[in-house]
């Protein structure tokens, strides 16, 4: 059963997280080189199965490493995402490459797999997963929230970016990243073992 409670709070630090991110920018490239809807398919196919491979991975941690120990890797590792974010809501992403392929599906799929592999999303999934006890909860909230954003950058988030700047997306998600470390830490603090 979901927890709607949980698959909020994944997609929200998620969502916030990955909105103006490069792979948001990959998936806007990827639309100006191909037709919409196939690069949303791949782009949904690539988060899909990143995101269970991150939730397997989370549960093995949830299931075998001490809650405690977890949660202090968890809240670490976010404030670690959020000075990351801080620091690049200063500085300019890097520039998307084109690609050169002959399936648009497949592109946008091996495109995202790539760009998301070991991303701090990826690793907010896991320590997500690895602290909850509904980790299907998890996934389902940050996979609507990767493939909102994905959707997003291939269909408006050229108009989104113009109005709004990097830096502050940037300084949203380390806002947000923040506070879930701390959070982590204090649940952390107060686990009883």
């Amino acid at each position: 059963m979901i927890d709607a409670g949980i698959a909020a709070s994944a997609f929200t630090l998620l969502f916030i997280a990955e909105l103006g991110d490069k792979t948001q920018f990959t998936a806007m490239t990827l639309a100006t080189r191909y037709r919409p809807l196939p690069v949303a398919i791949g782009v949904c196919s690539a988060f899909l199965v990143l995101n269970v491979l991150a939730v397997v991975v989370g549960q093995v941690l949830f299931r075998y490493v001490p809650q405690r120990a977890v949660l202090v890797a968890a809240g670490l590792l976010f404030l670690v995402f959020a000075w990351n974010a801080w620091r690049a809501s200063a500085a300019d992403e890097d520039e998307v490459r084109e690609v050169d392929s002959r399936s648009a599906v497949m592109a946008s799929f091996l495109m995202i797999f790539m760009a998301e592999l070991g991303d701090k999303t990826q690793f907010a999934l896991i320590a997500l997963a690895a602290s909850s006890a509904s980790p299907w909860s998890v996934f389902t909230g940050a996979t609507l929230a990767l493939w909102s954003v994905s959707l997003i950058g291939i269909f408006v988030g050229a108009t989104l970016l113009a109005r709004v700047p990097k830096a502050w997306i940037h300084r949203a998600a380390a806002a947000l990243f923040a506070v879930f470390g701390v959070l982590a830490l204090v649940r952390a603090a107060a686990w009883s073992s």
